[in-house]
Order: C-alpha cells, then structure tokens, then sequence
C-alpha cells in the first residue's frame, strides 16, 4: 500500500478547480472549500458528486438535510475560498457578501462561474469521507470571461487569462 503522506504529495500535483460546497440548516448557512467535486451524469438527470470528510460541520448539515450547493469559483473569488479554508473564521464566511437562494434554499454565490443546487440521491461512506451524490435541481451560471480559480501543489493559483 501506498504511505499516506507520499499519497498526499502526488495529488497536491493535481491541480482542481476550486469550489465552495454550501447548505443551510434552521435559516444558519453552512459551507467549505472544496476540491473533491465531479460530475457524474448529464441524463437522464443532471448528477454530480462532492466527497466530505466526516469530521466536517457541514457534513452532518448536508446528511440532515439532504441539500447542498457547488459553486465553482473565479480567480476574484480567491478572498473568499481562504476566508472559507480558515475553520477560525466559520462565523463570518457568509459575513462580507450578499449570497442568492436557489431552488433548494442552499447559498448560491453570486459571483461563482457556476452555482450547480442539488438534493442528495445517496451517499456512500469511504473511509473518512462521504461521497454525496447530488442530482441538480437549479444551475446559475455567470459570464466565463473571468478565470476559474485552481487549487495546486497547497496553493490557490489563478489561470492565465486567454487571449
């Protein structure tokens, strides 16, 4: 078997896009940074999956209430992914922005590329996390002229502009 710490060096060579992962419990907004996100099916129903470490909040959020949000976020958002990767900033991470409601009532980040709202079809536990299928009930999307915001080797980093 592969040592753990030398598993964690080689995907930190994997460079992600970068998401936030919301959810709203009793009207309180919950949320993380997240890289572990893909798609699943385009039909018959739009699916995608997002992977949680059980030791999350917002993971027992997400398994209460079977709701979440992927918004895939731009370089501009690079503020707001460190602001949500600091577990000492949890109070304030929905704080210094206005955030819209889609279709399931999740947090939809205006400025995200994309905001994909979803309600959990299942869920498989593997090892420490838990691998939550969701099936997309509502998709916003923005002007793809800004970059996304990649996540490589620990760092956040910002795609060079095309053109």
């Amino acid at each position: 078997m592969v040592d753990s710490e030398a598993y964690k060096q080689g995907m930190r060579r994997l460079a992600a896009g970068v998401t936030i992962i919301t959810t709203i419990e009793d009207g309180r907004p919950h949320g993380f940074v997240a890289t572990a996100v893909s798609s699943v099916a385009a039909e018959p129903n739009a699916t995608l999956l997002v992977c949680v470490n059980r030791s999350a909040h917002s993971h027992g959020v997400i398994h209460r209430t079977g709701i979440f949000c992927v918004n895939v976020l731009s370089h501009e958002d690079m503020e707001t992914a460190r602001r949500f990767s600091a577990s000492h900033l949890r109070e304030a991470r929905f704080a210094d922005q206005a955030w819209d409601r889609l279709a399931t009532g999740a947090p939809a980040l205006p400025s995200a590329l994309a905001s994909f709202d979803c309600t959990v079809i299942a869920a498989m536990e593997v090892h420490s996390h838990t691998v939550f299928i969701g099936e997309v009930q509502h998709l916003s999307m923005r002007d793809i002229k800004t970059p996304p915001l990649l996540y490589f080797n620990g760092r956040f980093e910002a795609l060079p502009a095309a053109g």
